[in-house]
């Protein structure tokens, strides 16, 4: 009985760490959608920069405002690659965390199977005992009667 005690702290003990793994997941999937959410917001705003400079390029402009333009759109450029590359990161970490997530639940699954099992094979037993208990009294009752009136003494 104290394996199936142990085995039920195990199940409890998985459960939290299934729970967890389950957390961090959820953190996980938020913090991408927040990445791609902000390389979205990088992306449209080059492309709103972009066509607004193209409604100007009929007009004349001084040397200096087209650096200052395309070294910004550098910069937009390299800020947009470097959140590419957190969005990346952060599919990694789902992936992981979808991983953890997997393997904690078969964990528990696999506990709650043999927890399942070791209670089918002591109620099994206590049925034998029961069973065994039953026999050796209807035995005895058999004896008992058997030996009837004759075992008496008067």
């Amino acid at each position: 009985m104290s394996s199936l005690n142990s085995l039920t702290v195990a199940v409890d003990v998985a459960s939290r760490k299934r729970d967890a793994a389950r957390k961090v997941l959820q953190d996980a999937l938020a913090a991408q959608q927040a990445a791609r959410a902000q390389l979205d917001q990088l992306e449209d705003y080059a492309r709103e920069t972009e066509s607004r400079w193209g409604m100007k390029a009929d007009t004349a402009m001084q040397p200096e405002v087209m650096y200052h333009h395309y070294q910004f759109m550098n910069r937009l450029g390299h800020a947009a690659s470097i959140q590419t590359g957190v969005v990346s990161d952060q599919a990694g970490r789902v992936e992981n965390a979808q991983r953890a997530l997997l393997e904690a639940e078969l964990r528990l699954t696999s506990l709650r199977k043999v927890v399942d099992k070791r209670r089918h094979d002591l109620e099994l037993q206590q049925m034998r005992r029961d069973q065994k208990q039953t026999d050796e009294r209807a035995a005895l009752q058999y004896r008992t009667a058997s030996q009837g009136p004759q075992g008496q003494e008067y």
